[in-house]
């Protein structure tokens, strides 16, 4: 049974971060250690990224908060709120990306229906609350209250393959089923001042973002599909499980990324897509490069620039994640979504083209996915010009 993704749609929340203004924050920060303020620098100019989204409001040199939490404005100290304060604001904020990613995958998907859903899954690993994400879009959305609602929490960065992985699993079993995927996430609830080097990385990449994707094996006439899901693998690396991890503290969580897993990542990414690859003949032993379409999350600049090197990608081939990386940062699972919705806005090429996709989060994990793009979609001039048109709301600093 073929299962295709139907429509796939992203949101950001309003306030952006301009990379050098926030950098210029966190450098000046008191209780750096000479070393720390190098850190700073070095790490927010080396990530190639030029603006980021948070879902934190006060962060803005613009707007002055009568109490806050995470920025004083007047001073320009970052302030460290209890996790508790962060967690009540996931619930808040991170339930508007839920909802407004999944109406706009909802009405994407012409021919479904809200009342057609089947299954909701919903993914995010920097937040709790409960009743969950899954219970607030059917509430919001006025979905069947009998749809089978699953939450994949504090996966990391890679759970959007497990959530499709599910999706694709539901369909072949029900071949009436129509899957919801949501996946949103807001990392700069945990961004903080400090001389370590993780935080500091973390401080550097991590961003705010939601997508969502509609997953059916249903025939819907005149709703073409955008892709065909073909197949997923897991693989853990060897080595790695203390370079990559994710934990509650008491200030918010605490992000584990160490500068060795850009090495491990190169080591074993060879092996870790053998088993994706070997689930069809035709590609065992061809040049990776012949590969058309390549969405790998984009982790942080080193991580592409090893996968690149490794596989021996085009330039050309990394662009949709590192223009994902450059305007949006790292937003954890819903990011490698945004290079696939990039690959979908590009100029189709004659008849159905391959991609091949991969994201990396603690253990190590590596998963992996193969697809098959369908049709045509945005041009990407229509798609830049659709970018260049969005809403620039003020400057914002963490």
């Amino acid at each position: 049974m073929t299962v295709y993704l139907r429509s796939l749609e992203t949101a950001v929340p309003p306030t952006v971060l301009i990379q050098t203004e926030a950098r210029d924050v966190f450098a000046a920060q008191p209780g750096l250690t000479r070393l720390g303020t190098r850190l700073v620098s070095t790490c927010f100019d080396s990530a190639a990224i030029d603006t980021r989204y948070t879902a934190v409001e006060e962060l803005t040199t613009e707007r002055r908060a009568e109490n806050p939490r995470f920025f004083d404005s007047a001073t320009g100290l970052l302030l460290s709120p209890s996790t508790k304060v962060r967690n009540d604001i996931f619930a808040t904020e991170a339930t508007k990306l839920f909802v407004e990613a999944a109406q706009k995958a909802l009405d994407a998907a012409q021919g479904i229906d809200l009342l057609d859903i089947t299954h909701l899954v919903t993914v995010s690993c920097t937040g709790f609350f409960n009743p969950g994400p899954d219970y607030k879009i059917v509430r919001a959305l006025g979905l069947n209250p009998a749809v089978q609602r699953y939450h994949l929490g504090f996966m990391g960065c890679y759970a959007a393959f497990p959530a499709l992985r599910a999706a694709k699993s539901f369909c072949e079993a029900d071949p009436e089923a129509v899957v919801l995927v949501v996946c949103a996430e807001l990392c700069s609830l945990h961004v903080r001042t400090s001389n370590d080097p993780d935080t500091i990385m973390g401080s550097a990449l991590f961003a705010d973002g939601a997508a969502a994707a509609i997953i059916s094996a249903r025939d819907i006439p005149d709703e073409p599909a955008l892709l065909q899901l073909d197949h997923f693998e897991t693989v853990l690396t060897p080595v790695g499980e203390e370079s990559m991890a994710w934990n509650i503290g008491d200030q918010g969580f605490e992000m584990v990324l160490g500068n060795y897993v850009p090495h491990i990542i190169d080591d074993h990414i060879i092996g870790a897509l053998e088993p994706l690859l070997s689930r069809e003949a035709s590609l065992l032993g061809l040049p990776y490069g012949d590969i058309r379409h390549w969405a790998i999350h984009p982790g942080g600049r080193s991580i592409l620039d090893k996968v690149q090197s490794r596989l021996q990608l085009s330039d050309e081939q990394l662009v949709p994640a590192r223009e994902t990386l450059r305007n949006f940062g790292n937003m954890s699972s819903a990011t490698v979504l945004f290079v696939l919705k990039h690959i979908l806005e590009l100029p189709a090429e004659d008849g159905d083209e391959r991609i091949c996709s991969m994201a990396f989060g603690p253990g190590l994990t590596v998963e992996t996915a193969l697809f098959t793009k369908l049709r045509d979609t945005p041009t990407a001039v229509s798609a830049r010009a659709d970018r260049s048109a969005a809403v620039q709301p003020e400057s914002a600093l963490a």
